[in-house]
């Protein structure tokens, strides 16, 4: 629960969750600082929000980490690197997903909460990002043993709309430039929320969540041909015939995914009409 006048870390803030979250907590009376690499991110984000508190640095930065934590009551860990940010890149990985994830957990033994985002790519794991959230989550685990006094949460989410790894971005760009669209699967399948939505589960985990048991809500899900068809129903200009090119499923990529291990798979629950999209994906 975000408390009025207290102060709350959060890592990797600069996103659209990360956004979306400092709204919500200054909203609901607290105070934020943010903690980040990109420093034009950051000073564009204290243009929105003056009064938080912005912090340049990685939290690999374990003497910066342990600096900045002292100031705050709680800690919302968002700090990732996504897979798009770091294919074949295995080291950048560990280094900010698992060593900066425990440079969190290790300074933050005298704060009220710990709560970490994780992903549905947990579940299958064919990729950096999801191998490095899964051991993220197994960290939050272990802290929670040895430091009860403390609250470990961990939320898991599905694709955001306009996260920085989204690939939305890059085709609505393509799109409106009648350009080439690249496309892996039509037929595979993908939860999809908005940050808002997100920011209500990452909220509810900390309120209801009662340990470290990723917690999640039913969310739907879209095949990613009809996603890419509220993007060309949005964008695409008249007169454009839109070249597309389908290049198959990437390594790292599943046809459908889980939330949990003995979960459905997102073909097989209820999914978002490309009406609905379309107000999802409009800007």
């Amino acid at each position: 629960m975000i408390t009025k006048g207290k102060k709350y870390l959060v890592t990797g803030g600069t996103g659209v969750i990360g956004y979306s979250l400092c709204k919500r907590i200054i909203n609901m009376g607290g105070y934020v600082i943010v903690l980040s690499r990109s420093e034009s991110k950051l000073n564009k984000l204290k243009e929105k929000y003056n009064e938080i508190e912005i912090v340049v640095g990685d939290i690999c930065d374990k003497q910066l980490v342990r600096d900045t934590i002292k100031k705050v009551d709680g800690v919302f860990h968002l700090a990732a690197l996504a897979e798009g940010m770091q294919s074949g890149k295995p080291i950048e990985s560990i280094k900010t997903n698992i060593i900066g994830s425990l440079n969190v957990l290790e300074e933050s033994s005298d704060v009220d909460f710990v709560l970490g985002v994780s992903s549905d790519k947990v579940v299958q794991v064919s990729g950096n990002y999801g191998a490095t959230k899964f051991l993220m989550e197994k960290l939050f685990t272990q802290f929670e043993e040895m430091n009860p006094k403390v609250k470990y949460r961990v939320v898991r989410l599905g694709n955001i709309i306009y996260s920085v790894d989204s690939v939305l971005c890059k085709w609505k760009n393509l799109i409106e430039d009648c350009k080439e669209v690249i496309v892996t699967d039509k037929r595979a399948t993908r939860f999809f929320m908005t940050s808002e939505k997100a920011i209500d589960l990452i909220l509810n985990c900390l309120e209801n969540a009662k340990d470290s048991k990723p917690h999640f809500e039913p969310m739907k899900s879209t095949s990613i041909g009809n996603l890419l068809q509220a993007m060309i129903n949005k964008y695409l200009p008249k007169g454009c015939d839109l070249p597309i090119k389908t290049i198959g499923l990437q390594p790292s990529e599943n046809l459908h995914e889980k939330i949990t291990e003995d979960g459905v798979f997102t073909n097989e629950i209820e999914q978002y009409t490309v009406e609905e999209l379309e107000e999802m994906v409009w800007l």
